[in-house]
């Protein structure tokens, strides 16, 4: 599987799922299920990839407006999210995290903005097709995330940094 095929996958099931990320979650462990245990691994790693470039201060910004707070879980959910919106959101993001607000139009906090399961669902694939857990498929997270301190509890700081969020989501 190459990330061509890995942003396929996320986006049939998105689109498959209306946008619901617990319905896309089910229909990507569907998909992947009729895949073979390898291609499951390699979706796995690539998920994982991207999961721990998105550990970054700056998302972790944008999330904290988007969602009007985000500890450590919700950041982890938030990131498996934003893989779920597919590869046009996620690199942009990443590339700007302040362009979330024009690449997220209609961002509803509560119901947008976490997606825990989509990062289970090559587990699940994984022991359906086997019997056995997935293997280890990732390092270990860094300690902090990558990129300068912000303080989110400055409304200075995170308006500066993220005018156009700050303009929709900021106190």
């Amino acid at each position: 599987m190459d990330e061509t095929d890995f942003w396929q996958i996320i986006d049939d099931t998105r689109e498959d799922a209306e946008g619901d990320p617990d319905e896309q979650a089910d229909r990507l462990v569907e998909r992947l299920v009729q895949l073979t245990p390898d291609d499951v691994i390699d979706f796995a790693r690539l998920f994982e990839a991207r999961f721990q470039r998105a550990y970054r201060t700056d998302l972790w910004g944008a999330a904290y407006l988007l969602l009007g707070g985000a500890s450590d879980d919700s950041f982890d959910y938030f990131r498996c999210w934003l893989i779920g919106q597919g590869r046009d959101v996620f690199e942009g993001g990443l590339h700007e995290p302040d362009d979330l607000a024009d690449l997220l139009p209609e961002f509803d906090e509560e119901e947008d903005g976490e997606a825990e399961d989509l990062g289970y669902a090559a587990d699940e694939a994984y022991e359906q097709l086997t019997g056995l857990p997935l293997p280890e498929v990732g390092g270990r997270q860094p300690a902090r995330p990558a990129g300068p301190a912000l303080d989110f509890d400055d409304p200075d700081a995170m308006a500066k940094r993220f005018p156009k969020l700050w303009e929709r989501y900021g106190d």
